[in-house]
């Protein structure tokens, strides 16, 4: 899915001053459209789990140790692409509160096996049907005919910007 021109119907035509061309507009640029398109999404879920005293990592880390059971938080970290020093303080927090255990890795002692506790499947899985009719009412403006397309366009984008993070990492751009 390759395109020369804008994701937009818009361009940007305007000119900072007689003469000059704009170089960047900010309200078509994909990577800014993206960012607040996700900060809109999580202030808006964050009704849905915030009453239970948790923040997007500790969400994160709830719902995939709901969906996969035992991990360890290397493995959540790649699952959610959070960076291993959140992974360790979301951890600590739905610990304290007794939502997740850990359990020592005999075979290396430097990683854990984290679960939910009963408490915490509890409150995954009251959260679990509200979250999915949250995403029921935000994916209920894209016509059930162009989802099949937007879903394979978001996978895209996300492997993508994959290949553009290990590019940046490995120093060739």
């Amino acid at each position: 899915m390759t395109s020369s021109g804008p994701i937009r119907d818009s361009t940007a035509h305007a000119a900072s001053a007689p003469g000059d061309a704009v170089l960047l507009k900010l309200e078509d640029f994909l990577p800014h459209r993206l960012n607040v398109l996700s900060s809109l999404v999580s202030q808006a879920l964050t009704r849905v789990y915030g009453r239970y005293g948790i923040g997007i990592p500790e969400w994160r880390v709830l719902v995939t140790l709901g969906e996969h059971g035992v991990m360890t938080g290397k493995a959540v970290g790649a699952q959610t692409h959070m960076h291993k020093t959140k992974v360790s303080r979301a951890v600590a927090q739905l610990e304290e509160r007794k939502l997740v255990a850990r359990r020592a890795n005999r075979a290396d002692l430097r990683e854990a096996f984290l679960t939910l506790t009963p408490a915490g499947r509890a409150v995954y899985e009251e959260l679990a049907p509200r979250a999915l009719d949250f995403m029921q009412r935000l994916a209920e403006v894209v016509a059930p005919a162009d989802r099949p397309a937007f879903d394979r366009a978001v996978k895209q984008l996300t492997k993508r910007s994959a290949e553009l993070v290990a590019e940046v990492e490995s120093g060739k751009i």
